[in-house]
């Protein structure tokens, strides 16, 4: 059972613990408050003060777990719960993408310009929770001279209404797009969408299907991908995921690792950005193989993102 609400929450051991606690405690510190204001309601056993109090344990649960949620440092677990659970009631209003617009290029936060970005994936989505998780640390510099662009996550598109990523994107309260695949490679992409919603910069995560020319051509230059093998060997329509590592495997390269690209009307194709290689071992096999080139990804796409949207800035 734990194992399936870590998966569910996409939580580690010890987060799952203190989440617990923070249900159990707000649990228990809703019924205690609830019993200390019925008797100053005045109001006779019976079926009146069963509705009463139901109401009451109600209303006093979200605020005594968020009380609660604060010294267990749950609380932005704890508010993105709720407001999932205000959306299936009907009582806030869901974030999906229709028409709601997001910042717009010119858009300044404390005089830094903000840049939205939409990443693109297909299925769990770890290298897009990577880059999620790097843009909301405080600001940094890989050049030691502060970030000059305040660059965000404001929307999360994906192919499948199952993926994984969806439920990251509902726990950080990020805004997603479920694409119809007619619509999406014989209409414009959804570009008009992603300008609506004020989108600057497109990343690729582990996304399946071939972006269509019309998108690339409203954000040439604006659009990176990443590819699990060095480029340009390895790549092309249906090398992916494991079918690149077996490939590498059954040629006995000697290094894989990860390319960093821009993204063009052909697959795999677009001006290298960066690169970064691991060995590949005797005994590996495609998914021993997999896992030492996903750390790559994770150590370098999110900085690499940055660093793009930097240097195009500054263009």
């Amino acid at each position: 059972m734990f194992e399936k609400l870590q998966q569910k929450w996409k939580v580690g051991g010890l987060q799952l613990v203190l989440i617990l606690c923070t249900f159990a405690i707000g649990g228990s510190l809703t019924g205690y408050i609830a019993r200390e204001l019925m008797p100053s309601l005045q109001i006779g056993a019976g079926w009146l003060w069963i509705v009463v109090y139901i109401v009451l344990v109600t209303l006093i649960w979200p605020l005594a777990v968020l009380l609660i949620s604060f010294p267990f440092g749950q609380y932005r677990f704890f508010t993105n719960y709720l407001k999932k659970i205000g959306r299936r009631m009907g009582l806030v209003k869901s974030k999906q993408l229709a028409g709601m617009a997001l910042h717009s290029d010119n858009t300044k936060e404390q005089g830094i310009p903000i840049v939205n970005i939409a990443i693109f994936a297909s299925g769990a989505g770890s290298n897009a929770q990577k880059i999620i998780q790097y843009l909301t640390l405080p600001p940094t510099s890989l050049h030691g001279e502060g970030r000059t662009l305040n660059s965000r996550v404001a929307l999360i598109v994906c192919n499948s209404p199952k993926a994984g990523i969806l439920d990251t994107a509902r726990q950080e309260n990020i805004p997603t797009l479920i694409l119809d695949k007619d619509k999406f490679l014989h209409g414009n992409g959804y570009a008009d969408e992603l300008k609506a919603a004020g989108i600057n910069f497109i990343v690729l995560a582990g996304f399946l299907w071939k972006l269509p020319v019309s998108l690339i051509k409203e954000y040439p230059g604006h659009i990176i991908n990443i590819h699990p093998a060095l480029l340009p060997q390895y790549g092309g329509n249906g090398m992916y995921g494991r079918f690149v590592h077996q490939a590498v495997l059954d040629n006995k390269e000697k290094e894989s690792g990860i390319t960093i690209h821009y993204v063009d009307e052909l697959y795999d194709h677009g001006a290298i950005i960066f690169q970064a290689t691991c060995p590949v071992l005797e005994n590996d096999t495609a998914d021993t193989l997999a896992q030492r080139v996903q750390l790559l990804e994770h150590a370098h796409y999110p900085a690499t993102v940055e660093s793009v949207i930097g240097l195009l800035a500054k263009a």
